[in-house]
């Protein structure tokens, strides 16, 4: 029996053929679920996740408790940026992961911008 595949995830396959990250400028993906908002950095060169966030995470649970959940995606935002800058990360290459850039997503993206990282 095949597996269904999503409109979404249709929207990704093809976003991923064109997007790619580099050593030099590595691919931030994010990912929502109904309850949290999840962020990371790949190397796609090495397969290597260079950084993690999320609101689950132990960095951020505490803070984004009673957040709705746009201001705990600002929170990751500007968490992962955080961590990209720890590891030397200032350049990168936004992945929507097939979700519409509305929301969550250009939350985290305007607050990782804003946090200092270039898109």
């Amino acid at each position: 029996m095949a597996k269904h595949t999503t409109a979404r995830e249709k929207r990704k396959a093809r976003i991923r053929k064109k997007l790619s990250g580099t050593t030099e400028r590595p691919r931030l993906t994010v990912y929502k679920s109904l309850k949290h908002m999840y962020a990371q950095i790949v190397d796609d060169t090495t397969g290597a996740t260079l950084a993690a966030v999320s609101t689950g995470s132990k960095a951020l649970k505490g803070e984004v408790k009673e957040d709705d959940k746009t201001a705990a995606a600002k929170k990751v935002g500007t968490a992962i940026a955080e961590a990209a800058k720890a590891k030397g990360i200032q350049r990168v290459v936004f992945d929507r992961n097939g979700f519409d850039y509305h929301g969550r997503i250009a939350a985290v993206a305007q607050a990782a911008r804003e946090a200092g990282l270039e898109f």
